[in-house]
């Protein structure tokens, strides 16, 4: 963890904070969908992080794409708020948050999905008939089932 959330941390240790973030859910030609899964809790999730100080949203959801699964979004396109006791999330290093996510649909892009950070331990593009709900990490959950929704899995 980096930037202002790990100067925050510094000065509420695993207290409560809420968290800004923006993310990006990148849909193939196909109709899949690409995740990754999480190395702190082996769940999948997509690309996103906290938006850092006077960072605009779309900006931070870009730059998480590439650091997380190394691609360069060519459009996105508002999604999402993911917000509420659903988006509530204790870390598996005991980090308390209250999230405020802006997620983002991304249907081209530049690059090949690789992980360049180590947040994640793998990629995978997955139809949307073969995401197991279960299996997607809690606080994105009602995202993803949004998503699934409205790709009338």
């Amino acid at each position: 963890m980096t930037g202002y959330m790990a100067e925050m941390r510094k000065l509420v240790g695993h207290r409560t904070v809420i968290q800004c973030a923006a993310s990006i859910i990148c849909i193939d030609k196909h109709g899949r969908i690409l995740l990754g899964k999480r190395r702190d809790n082996h769940k999948w999730g997509y690309s996103g992080g906290s938006v850092e100080i006077d960072e605009y949203v779309e900006d931070c959801a870009k730059r998480e794409l590439y650091e997380e699964m190394g691609l360069t979004a060519d459009k996105i396109e508002f999604f999402f708020v993911n917000s509420g006791p659903e988006a509530h999330y204790i870390y598996p290093n005991g980090d308390e948050v209250s999230n405020f996510e802006i997620v983002y649909i991304c249907k081209r892009w530049k690059g090949e999905p690789k992980a360049l950070d180590g947040e994640m331990e793998e990629l995978q593009f997955f139809y949307p008939h073969e995401i197991d709900i279960n299996e997607i990490s809690p606080p994105i959950r009602s995202v993803i089932a949004e998503l699934l929704r409205r790709t009338n899995r």
